[in-house]
């Protein structure tokens, strides 16, 4: 599965740097508004201490984690639905993406120009929802229109889409996102608004991008941001990014593990903000394991089995027989995959199976 995580903010916010941080990619990271112009698209490993237990203990000859893409889009401007600072086409890239990552700046820095001549990043934060909004707004009103004449006829689908529509209206009209109407029908949700891949309903993460001396405590900025989206129930990742920065361009492990010793981390912010951003898209891991290759595989959490198989290749899917289920636990113990057959700890499941988390599966299927 191929998910994108699209970071959003003002200019001037540490998008870019962030992004250079996490990915492969190379965003320009410049001191002015709009200098990454077309969405740069990286492509980052997801951290599992999993895999290294089953990397020590079976020493495959190849191994491939999981990944999530990551895609740097240029800063919104007040006025974006209208079109301000090239607003629509970056509008456009947002629609494109699973999931957003809001960058939000708390930190003071006098030589870094500020869009809206202020630090405020509960101000900050509802510019780019309101712009959001807005273009959700104007999508949710052109769909009403097609859908008024269908209603108009007596379509009774139709007529359960326009009040559905009618609900996304008064919601954003209210200034709220789309994403807190809860919506009890998944069907007809789909198949009202499916196609709008509206902005506002889209799961959303924030980073807090604080000054270094607030890496690990956060600051009265964080602390405002936490406070205006606990509503939302979305999460927090307060980081630096510019020490971020800093901290992934260091190859050698142990000078890394040093390195964040130095300022007092257990692990990275970027670490923190990568398997955020993977829960937030719902997302869960399970590995299979072999001499040849342990490999880690992303699927949507409450697949069952056969999903699960699908995803290696239609055809496990399709004559989908049994899988036969390890636990990683059981596995560091008995040392082996037959180490865990011979005490009778391998189960065997069928095609009811919810996959859980951290599963090492092997997939019995006929074609």
């Amino acid at each position: 599965m191929s998910l994108q995580c699209g970071i959003v903010g003002l200019p001037n916010v540490g998008k870019s740097t962030l992004f250079n941080a996490i990915s492969t990619g190379k965003a320009e990271a410049a001191n002015y508004p709009f200098c990454t112009i077309e969405p740069n698209v990286g492509v980052v490993t997801v951290p599992d201490e999993r895999i290294d237990v089953l990397i020590g203990l079976v020493k495959p000859q190849k191994v491939i984690p999981t990944i999530m893409e990551f895609v740097d889009i240029a800063g919104l401007v007040k006025g974006a639905s209208q079109g301000a600072g090239l607003g629509n086409k970056f509008l456009a890239n947002i629609r494109e993406v699973d999931a957003i990552v809001h960058v939000v700046r708390c930190f003071q820095d006098e030589n870094v120009v500020h869009v809206e001549g202020r630090v405020d990043p509960v101000f900050d934060k509802e510019i780019i929802d309101i712009e959001l909004q807005l273009k959700d707004l104007e999508s949710i009103e052109k769909k009403m229109q097609k859908t008024e004449k269908g209603a108009r006829a007596g379509d009774a689908k139709a007529k359960a889409e326009l009040e559905l529509l009618k609900k996304y209206k008064e919601t954003l009209e209210a200034g709220k996102n789309a994403r807190s109407l809860v919506v009890s029908d998944p069907d007809l949700k789909e198949s009202a608004v499916g196609d709008l891949k509206l902005l506002t309903d889209k799961p959303v993460l924030y980073v807090a991008n604080v000054d270094e001396g607030s890496m690990l405590t956060g600051n009265e900025y964080s602390e405002k941001l936490r406070e205006a989206v606990a509503h939302e129930g979305a999460d927090v990742i307060v980081l630096c990014a510019a020490i971020e920065s800093q901290i992934s361009e260091i190859e050698d492990e142990e000078e890394h593990e040093m390195f964040l010793g130095e300022y007092g981390l257990k692990e990275s912010g970027l670490s923190k903000l990568i398997k955020a951003s993977y829960a937030l898209l719902n997302l869960i891991t399970y590995f299979t394991a072999g001499v040849k290759e342990v490999r880690a595989w992303t699927i949507v959490k409450g697949w069952k089995a056969p999903q699960a198989a699908g995803v290696i290749h239609s055809d496990f899917e399709k004559g989908f027989i049994r899988a036969e289920v390890i636990k990683l636990a059981d596995y560091e113990q008995y040392k082996s995959e037959a180490g865990v057959k011979e005490v009778g700890k391998m189960a065997v499941e069928g095609k009811e199976y919810v996959v859980v988390d951290g599963d090492i599966m092997h997939f019995r299927f006929n074609v």
